[in-house]
């Protein structure tokens, strides 16, 4: 089988999306692109493809089984309930909505849906669960072979923010793929967070401090430090390692190319994500196709899981307007 899909949002992470299903992806055609700039949806669609403006025409197209959500944060929700509406299966990039409320309508829409058809449709990109490394580490870490784990290190880096980052952002579209990654690490979840930040980088503008360092208390009792820098200038790179009672683990460095001349040694950082997780994203996508062309549920993360992130989202933007105070997650 052949799923026809259709990708809403052209821009750097869509387009990414658009090469992967074109080329890396078996089982899968992208049969129509839409971008609220027609000259963008156009460099990025395929030869055969069809562009539009209008995302709603995209999903209701007959020549679309499925739909990727990669357009603006503040989209994804409603574009979800969209083809929620069309019974079309979706996977949403994360956020699953900027805001709680959003969350919840889309949690009790899927559930509404769930119990009326037995018919999972939303499945989450929170790609760092299909990462080599980071299955490696929780496989090892869920194997309890060093003890029960203590403390977790986390570093996220990028060498410049986007234009009108705020702190508030920061945590919902950025140190969201932690609060995530945290309690599928750990299996258990987070239960209590602080942010802090202290002198911000000259290159940190507006509502924007940065970095910041935040503090996540799983119901294990295991405690989780995350330094996000978004302008961290030297180019992108993420940590994470896992203090337990008898030893520790950690990602694995990617590999990058080695070079050495005019007397120095040095090896490449890249700009931003997209390579350190490319196979992530390939690998993700590559299941949820599998799924849907078998009938089978996607193996990816779920509407609950996108709702469990925004609630400690939102938990450690209350800390971050309360001086940093430890602030319980409410479920």
């Amino acid at each position: 089988m052949t799923l026809r899909v259709g990708v809403i949002g052209a821009g750097v992470m869509g387009a990414d999306h658009i090469r992967n299903l074109s080329g890396s992806v078996s089982g899968a055609e992208v049969t129509f692109v839409a971008d609220l700039d027609a000259g963008r949806a156009a460099a990025a669609a395929p030869p055969n493809a069809r562009i539009t403006t209008d995302p709603t025409e995209l999903i209701n197209a007959s020549d679309v089984d499925a739909v990727v959500v990669a357009s603006h944060d503040s989209t994804h929700a409603g574009l979800v309930l969209e083809c929620f509406e069309a019974m079309t299966p979706v996977l949403c990039e994360k956020p699953l909505a900027p805001t709680l409320l959003e969350s919840l309508e889309v949690v009790q829409a899927e559930a509404d849906i769930l119990a009326a058809t037995g018919a999972r449709l939303l499945s989450m990109g929170f790609m760092r669960r299909f990462d080599p490394g980071y299955a490696a580490l929780c496989e090892a870490v869920q194997s309890r072979s060093q003890g029960e784990p203590l403390l977790v290190h986390c570093v996220s880096r990028n060498s410049s923010a986007g234009p009108g980052t705020s702190s508030e952002s920061a945590i919902t579209n950025s140190a969201i793929h932690e609060l995530d990654i945290i309690p599928w690490l750990l299996g258990s979840p987070i239960t209590e967070v602080s942010w802090q930040a202290g002198r911000s980088s000259q290159y940190s503008s507006g509502d924007l401090k940065d970095p910041a360092v935040m503090l996540l208390r799983t119901a294990d009792g295991a405690l989780t430090t995350l330094e996000l820098f978004l302008n961290a200038r030297y180019g992108y790179t993420t940590r994470c390692e896992v203090v337990s009672e008898q030893g520790t683990v950690a990602l694995p460095e990617p590999a990058a190319l080695a070079l050495q001349q005019d007397g120095l040694s040095r090896t490449g950082i890249p700009a931003d994500w997209r390579p350190r997780f490319a196979d992530a994203y390939r690998l993700q996508l590559q299941a949820w196709v599998s799924a849907l062309n078998h009938g089978e549920p996607a193996p990816l993360a779920t509407a609950e899981d996108g709702l469990r992130a925004s609630q400690v989202a939102q938990a450690m933007i209350r800390s971050l307007h309360s001086d940093g105070a430890f602030t319980k997650v409410i479920y």
